[in-house]
Parts: structure tokens; C-alpha cells; sequence
């Protein structure tokens, strides 16, 4: 096979493929803890943004834009 036939069939497959086997979203993501797991990423998360609340570097109580 010639070099360049090569690296279009490669570019070609890239394509197609795109994202298929990449990242996952949030859904997907929960969908594959236990509730457990969820429960202490729920908590780890209360606890952080408590955390910038309290050192002043969130706005609590803000919304967007203002």
C-alpha cells in the first residue's frame, strides 16, 4: 500500500470514530457507581464548597451573571 493511501484510510477511520470511545458525561458516569460511591462524592462535594464558602472564594447565595 502506498504512504498516503495509508493516512487516508487512518484519517478516515478517526473520523468516523470521533468521540465513540471517549469521554463519558455525568449520566453515564453515576450510572456506574454504586450508591455508595455517589454518596461520598455528594459529601466530598458539600464539603468543598463549604470550604471556599467560608474562605470567602465563592459567592453563596449568587446566581449568574451577577
Amino acid at each position: 500500500m502506498k504512504r498516503d493511501l495509508i493516512s487516508e484510510v487512518m484519517r478516515a477511520m478517526g473520523k468516523k470514530g470521533g468521540k465513540a470511545g471517549g469521554k463519558k458525561g455525568g449520566k453515564a458516569r453515576m450510572a456506574a457507581l454504586t450508591p455508595e460511591e455517589r454518596k461520598q462524592l455528594a459529601r466530598k462535594a458539600v464539603r468543598t464548597r463549604w470550604a471556599k464558602a467560608k474562605k470567602g472564594n465563592h459567592r453563596l447565595g449568587k446566581t449568574r451573571g451577577e
